[in-house]
This record gives C-alpha cells, sequence and structure tokens, in this order.
C-alpha cells in the first residue's frame, strides 16, 4: 500500500515489531512482554498521528490510490445499481458515471466522479476531470430522478472540470453554470458527499444541494493547495501552508457552516477500510433523505435557495 510520508514513523516501528516476532519464532524464546510493548507503541503512535493530521496530510489522504472511489460506494452502500449512458448532445463521459440505484430500500439516482487506480483507468476516466457532456449527462439524470420524485445522491471527487481545448470548445463553464442553476430548482430532495478530492467548479458543478457532507479526510476548495501557493507564494512547495490558510478540511468547513456534516473513517483514512467507510456514509445519506423527504417542496427549495445565499454572510 502506498506510504504517505508522514506515516513513515508508523511503519518503521511495524517493522521492528516484525523483527521481534520473526526473533521469537525463530529462536523459540517468550518475548511476548516486549512484542506487547511495542504493539501498544505502534497503536499509541497511529492513534497520535491520525488524531492531529493537519489540512495537507488530509489532503494527501483525499488522494490515496487506494482510497474507495464512486463505484466502490456503490458497491458496499448501494445496490441494484443501473448505469445510463450519454448526455442525448455529445456522447458520454467516463469520468462522470451514474444512474439508478437503492439505498436502504431508498430508490434514488446516483452521480458521481469516478478516478482510476491504474494508467489505463486512469485514461478512461480522465483522472477524474469531467467533460462538459459529463455534466450534461449528470443534469439529465438528475430531470429523470425529479420525474419520478426520486432524491437524487451525488458523490464529488475530482481536481477540478478537464481544462482542455476541447472542453471549452463544448462550453465547461456553460454546462457547469447550467448545473447550479438547475439544480437550486430541483423539487427533489439532493445529497452530496464530497468523498475524496473537491476541486473548484468541477465539484461544485453536481455540488448544489440540500445537504453537502464530506468525509473525514476529503477537502473542498475553489482551487487546489498546489495551485494556491502557486499564485500567492510563487512556488508549489508551499501547499502545505496555503492548505493550513485555505480552511479546505471537513472539520474547518463544518465550523464555517459551508458543509452540513461530517463522515467519520477508519482510523488512517478511508483506504484502511472501505466496507466501514462506505457503510459510515450509507448510515449519514439515509439519515439525510429521511429528514428532508419531510418536508415540502416549497420548503425544500426555499431552504436550499437560503442554505447558499447565506454563505459569505458577514456579522460584524
Amino acid at each position: 500500500m502506498q506510504l504517505l510520508e508522514f506515516e513513515k514513523p508508523i511503519a518503521e516501528l511495524e517493522r521492528e515489531l516484525d523483527k521481534l516476532r520473526t526473533q521469537s519464532d525463530s529462536q523459540d524464546i517468550d518475548m511476548s512482554a516486549e512484542i506487547a510493548t511495542m504493539e501498544e507503541k505502534v497503536a499509541e503512535t497511529r492513534r497520535q498521528i491520525y488524531k492531529n493530521l493537519t489540512p495537507w496530510q488530509r489532503v494527501q489522504i483525499a488522494r490515496h490510490t487506494q482510497r474507495p472511489f464512486m463505484l466502490d460506494y456503490l458497491a458496499h452502500a448501494f445496490s441494484d445499481f443501473c448505469e445510463l449512458h450519454g448526455d442525448r448532445r455529445i456522447g458520454d463521459d467516463h469520468a462522470m458515471p451514474g444512474g439508478f440505484a437503492t439505498i436502504g430500500g431508498q430508490r434514488v439516482v446516483v452521480v458521481g466522479h469516478q478516478k482510476g487506480r491504474d494508467t489505463k483507468e486512469n485514461l478512461k476516466r480522465n483522472f477524474g476531470s469531467a467533460n462538459p457532456e459529463g455534466y450534461r449527462k449528470a443534469m439529465r439524470l438528475m430531470k429523470l430522478a425529479e420525474k419520478f420524485k426520486m432524491p437524487v445522491v451525488c458523490m464529488i471527487d475530482t481536481p477540478g472540470a478537464y481544462p482542455g481545448i476541447g472542453a471549452e470548445e463544448r462550453n465547461i463553464a456553460e454546462a457547469i453554470a447550467y448545473n447550479l442553476r438547475e439544480m437550486m430548482l430541483l423539487e427533489v430532495p439532493v445529497v452530496a458527499v464530497v468523498i475524496g478530492e473537491g476541486g473548484s467548479g468541477g465539484a461544485l458543478g453536481i455540488g448544489v444541494a440540500d445537504r453537502v457532507l464530506m468525509l473525514e479526510n476529503s477537502y473542498y476548495s475553489v482551487i487546489s493547495p498546489e495551485g494556491c501557493a502557486a499564485i500567492l507564494w510563487k512556488h508549489r512547495k508551499h501547499a502545505p501552508e496555503a492548505a493550513e490558510a485555505m480552511k479546505l478540511a471537513a472539520p474547518d468547513l463544518l465550523k464555517l457552516g459551508l458543509i452540513d456534516g461530517v463522515i467519520p473513517e477508519a482510523l488512517g483514512g478511508a483506504h484502511h477500510d472501505h466496507l466501514a467507510t462506505a457503510a459510515a456514509l450509507k448510515d449519514a445519506v439515509l439519515g439525510q433523505l429521511e429528514e428532508l423527504s419531510k418536508l415540502s417542496v416549497k420548503k425544500l427549495l426555499d431552504q436550499r435557495y437560503e442554505k447558499f445565499r447565506n454563505f459569505g454572510e458577514w456579522n460584524g
């Protein structure tokens, strides 16, 4: 498994623990006391490191290649997924899969970003950066959800919308702007979950929701830490300072009132336990859908409008 820089002290202690176990077995020596002490030291070091993660360390975890992606959550937290393809204009976008699914007995429409774990899959998924047809497909599916009175669940995991020439020619800015407006008017409950990276307009293009949740080690920001550092400090090496200043981590955004809840992950990140994180996501989404289902359409739309209108409000 990919080892992050701040996890190296844990890995070093685990190697020492393995040496003790090997020595005990090979030499037939009772070293149970030493092994128990080292196990406790490993556990305590792990707790201390993961309990005091910096925003930049959370960004690194959010980008971990073994972290569960959208289709992993569909496999573990949803059932009966039926994928739908195409935007009915240009074509399909594999970076933005979506379709009908069931969660906890509730039929929903799910859309979201999908990354790849190897080069071949990343090329297919365009590294999670959707083209205009991806956002238009997402809106087509949301309109279907509205037609059939189904809630919408969006899973956000992108460094940003694709900035290529082709995307600009097909009007990526208009596609995202159209989604922002139309999502505000959807007459069904919408729950969005940031499961990894939540970068810029690419994330917001499916992020206008009644409830916005974030996994504990995800991030949500108008720009990447590296991009911010390149602008303000003129060098990417200042990304950790940028991440701290930008308040892009879930705990900070919850305090600022920009999101509605934080979903806990397994110790060390979701990549350490896909099933436990998927179960937590399922419970959180079902809890929000249950609350939202009690609201009238008018109340739902009014609350959604006020939620986003209040962002950035200053009380001096």
